[in-house]
């Protein structure tokens, strides 16, 4: 049987976890209203979405690679939670 959803929580919030289609992404569901994360651009170039990632998930591009490398160059969990491409369950944390 094929995983249709994905189930995110997001760590250290008060939201609630949210399911959503594979291969979806969060910037196309979560508003200035329902979101944990702040967006700025929403296409990777501003560093605002930065999130540490707990859950198996494709590496990020080397564009996103190049910023997380200047935002957290420590962190190997950093993300851009505009880039994430939802293939499985993941935890997300606000960097601070």
């Amino acid at each position: 049987m094929t995983k249709k959803s994905c189930k995110i929580q997001f760590i250290e919030s008060k939201y609630s976890s949210i399911e959503l289609t594979i291969d979806q992404k969060l910037a196309e569901h979560l508003t200035v209203e329902n979101s944990p994360i702040l967006f700025g651009c929403r296409t990777g170039i501003c560093g605002t979405c930065i999130v540490a990632v707990e859950g198996n998930i494709p590496p990020p591009s080397s564009e996103e690679k190049e910023l997380l490398e200047v935002l957290a160059p420590e962190n190997p969990k950093a993300r851009l939670a505009c880039q994430i491409q939802l293939t499985n369950d993941i935890q997300i944390t606000k960097i601070k």
